[in-house]
């Protein structure tokens, strides 16, 4: 019991610390539900730098977000193969406790999620012209956003077995053995969905 509290302290003080030294660190299961399909996988975060883990099938398992570079690096990894591609703001997970562009924050409710005492705000966020407004499930103990969902639906992503830890440099990095997949860039475009193959 006293080292189920201790380990709890512990993970406190080790958030509380990266927040003051402005930088997050962390590991986590994350789901996206996006117009009702869902997607799972890990996340490993170290402030301008993400790797994601894919669980769904197919070619990509494992996304490299370098932000630090402008690049994005998806693995291959069955054929040990890598493709690069250009960084974009969209790809940004919203991880801190305010949101880009917020302009007004109402608090709703609270409620635990994953043991966490969690407050529930409405969050208006205002990108250019366009204004969208999001629910936020925002835990009062180690300051994160557990969950985070449109006001219509349409998209929900949520962290479970979040853990604040200090992560090794090689979860950002390309592997040695991996070669650039250039043939993609030489493919023939494929045909519309909407188009019949001749």
């Amino acid at each position: 019991m006293w080292m189920g509290r201790w380990v709890t302290v512990l993970a406190v003080l080790w958030s509380l610390a990266a927040v003051e030294a402005g930088a997050l660190e962390f590991t986590a299961d994350q789901i996206t539900k996006i117009n009702g399909r869902t997607q799972k996988s890990n996340i490993f975060y170290r402030d301008n730098m993400w790797r994601i883990e894919h669980h769904t099938m197919g070619p990509v398992n494992i996304s490299i977000v370098r932000k630090d570079k402008k690049v994005v690096w998806l693995l291959l990894s069955r054929m040990k193969h890598f493709k690069t591609v250009p960084y974009q703001a969209e790809q940004d997970l919203k991880v801190t406790e305010r949101l880009e562009g917020e302009v007004s924050r109402e608090e709703i409710g609270t409620e635990t999620r994953e043991g966490h005492p969690t407050t529930l705000y409405e969050v208006t966020v205002k990108d250019g012209e366009r204004t969208e407004v999001y629910y936020q499930w925002l835990a009062t103990d180690i300051h994160f956003p557990m969950k985070l969902a449109k006001k219509d639906g349409s998209w929900i992503v949520e962290y479970q077995h979040v853990k604040f830890r200090p992560l090794i440099d090689y979860l950002f990095q390309l592997p040695l053995n991996f070669e650039p997949l250039e043939e993609f860039d030489h493919q023939p475009a494929a045909a519309e969905p909407n188009q019949q193959p001749m």
